[in-house]
């Protein structure tokens, strides 16, 4: 029997790239997706719910000179902003028609990027080893931050800001004074961190890392003791990487996405998985929560995880999906007594 690619029976979005996609992003205001990819594109489209039918329209697209690696939403959702390999970040007046212009420069490849809405400045992350703040009316970045190593990940909840570069640093940052770090820790998990995402309340932070772990980490000294780690994207004794994490924009929970195809819905408080969707027969290599939680989409695709030995062209379909997610499956379960469950 042949591998599903769709198992889940989720919508899928016409005409995806034709690489694999590197970022996924809601727009803050209404349910139009842009995908980031590794064919030079960024790609929109609006999704459109009638019932529980979704349908899918491709809006514009935008090119770089290299393969796109991270997205962002202007928080008025009529902007967004790209980076990626040509060391450039765009800004993109995307429902307006206008072309885009290009906002940041670094010396190597803009892995992250975010705008920070309480500052009215973009922050991009990127291998040269500095994070960039810019005004985007101002060709020169409004400040420049050396950081220990590559960045690899980054999370903005104002008014921290959590980045993850390489050698496991986690370098916080309070955007109250932005030029200084707030605090450095060494990543709880033993291996190199994929992703990062700042907890809602800003109390702390989640981290995946490539061993199929995540960290549960609490900034505040005084509630070291909530902090835990676990597994997750296992099978079969084989380990995968954690891809991406994301918070429902809604509840306290959260979405992991794996090289094992799997989504895992999760609720950090009471330590449990909500739900285990079905396994893709592809990795996932990014997710993405709309603004009021209704959707979810994820994008199934080759992540380089096995090697370019590994990657068979004929079959590594890039494929994006919009999932209708239950409340039962992303809504925090009742907590039990103390003295757990019975």
């Amino acid at each position: 029997m042949a591998a599903n690619s769709n198992p889940n029976k989720s919508f899928e979005v016409a005409q995806p790239p034709n690489d694999s996609v590197s970022s996924l992003a809601f727009s803050p205001k209404a349910n139009y997706l842009v995908a980031t990819s590794w064919d030079n594109q960024v790609r929109c489209w609006e999704i459109m719910l009638n019932g529980r039918f979704l349908q899918s329209t491709p809006k514009v697209s935008i090119s770089h000179d290299q393969p796109v690696l991270c997205s962002a939403w202007k928080d008025d959702g009529t902007t967004v902003f790209s980076g990626g390999c040509d060391k450039t970040a765009k800004m993109w007046p995307l429902l307006s028609g206008t072309q885009p212009t290009t906002v940041a420069v670094h010396d190597a490849p803009i892995k992250e990027i975010s705008w920070i809405p309480d500052m009215n400045l973009l922050v991009t992350g990127s291998l040269d080893k500095t994070m960039k703040y810019w005004d985007t009316r101002q060709p020169k970045p409004a400040h420049t931050q050396q950081l220990p190593e590559r960045c690899y990940a980054l999370s903005v909840r104002y008014p921290m800001m959590v980045v993850g570069t390489a050698d496991r640093n986690l370098i916080l940052f309070n955007l109250r004074k932005p030029q200084t770090e707030f605090k450095r820790v060494i990543s709880p998990l033993k291996y190199q961190t994929r992703c990062v995402a700042a907890f809602p309340d800003q109390q702390g932070f989640l981290v995946g890392s490539i061993e199929g772990r995540v960290a549960v980490h609490h900034v505040d000294d005084s509630q070291q003791d909530k902090n835990y780690t676990f597994k997750c994207h296992r099978h079969n004794n084989h380990i995968f990487s954690v891809n991406s994490i994301n918070f429902h924009p809604i509840h306290p929970t959260f979405a992991t996405a794996g090289s094992d195809g799997v989504v895992n819905f999760w609720d950090k408080d009471s330590k449990q998985r909500l739900k285990a969707m079905e396994r893709c027969d592809q990795p996932i290599t990014c997710c993405a929560f709309n603004n009021n939680g209704s959707m979810f989409a994820y994008s199934v695709c080759y992540d380089w995880s096995k090697g370019a030995e590994n990657h068979k062209p004929e079959a590594a379909k890039t494929q994006i999906f919009v999932h209708l997610p239950l409340d039962v499956d992303v809504k925090p379960k009742p907590r039990t007594a103390k003295g757990g469950k019975r």
